[in-house]
């Protein structure tokens, strides 16, 4: 809230917001998948020509819990905004993204703030994403290659490898997924620095149908190097495809609708 970046904000903003329709339940089948065809599906698990989302984000810290509740809007790959309902303490805070651009409306203040590529590295809202996440627009299927490295026993599944090509941007060498073998989706994601070490683990839980597609719908994000924390997006509701207003995802709807 979601994913495009190997897509932590498009699989929780685009969900959340930001990850070809994916089919309904697919049943376990008795060959051995390819590389491709399961990256391709992760690819995009929660494409949509429009989305509309219910979500709710545990924040845990070792010291405490912060707990928000957003509505989500996405269309394609380079539009989101995401708006808080509670607390109200945050109430109608928003993030808006146009392709590489990113603003944050800070009601209490009334005003619209860019992010500068000085902030892109911090965190967004309190999360364990930061705005880099949001705008990266990197694919799964087009900027790494592709391994099926074999059999994992923790999580079950098959485990593939993607590793980046060269001149690929971001920050991520390697990302190693676990797919079930019920319905081939992803179970947990593994994402490697430039320097090789495990920098943060994704999971992906509760997968439930939401508006006719099966989806993981709990997405844990835990970072390596914060002990103790995790941030957990929880999708209450989805709906695929939607219709959306043309100036939904603009600067002068974002102020007066805040």
């Amino acid at each position: 809230m979601l994913i495009r970046q190997p897509s932590t904000f498009y699989l929780a903003l685009s969900a959340l917001l930001a990850l070809a329709p994916a089919s309904a339940a697919q049943g376990a089948d008795a060959e051995q998948p390819t590389a491709e065809a399961l990256v391709s599906r992760m690819d995009d698990l929660y494409d949509s020509s429009g989305t509309v989302a219910e979500v709710e984000v545990e924040i845990v810290e070792p010291d405490k819990t912060r707990i928000m509740k957003l509505r989500m809007w996405s269309r394609g790959e380079d539009e989101s905004l995401a708006v808080v309902l509670e607390p109200s303490r945050d109430e109608g805070t928003a993030t808006l993204r146009i392709d590489r651009n990113i603003w944050n409306y800070l009601p209490k203040i009334s005003r619209t703030i860019r992010v500068p590529p000085s902030m892109m590295m911090g965190s967004w809202m309190g999360t364990d994403l930061t705005y880099d996440d949001l705008v990266k627009e990197s694919s799964f299927v087009d900027d790494y290659t592709h391994e099926l490295v074999g059999r994992s026993d923790d999580p079950p599944g098959w485990l593939v490898r993607m590793t980046a090509r060269p001149g690929t941007a971001g920050l991520w060498s390697r990302i190693d997924v676990v797919f079930t073998d019920q319905h081939r989706l992803p179970a947990v994601a593994l994402y490697y620095d430039r320097r090789d070490e495990l920098a943060r683990t994704m999971r992906f839980e509760d997968v439930r149908t939401m508006d006719g597609r099966l989806v993981p719908t709990r997405l844990v994000v835990v970072p390596e190097d914060e002990k103790g924390e995790r941030t957990v997006f929880r999708y209450n509701d989805i709906r695929w495809n939607a219709e959306l207003d043309d100036d939904l995802f603009s600067l002068r709807r974002l102020e007066r609708r805040s």
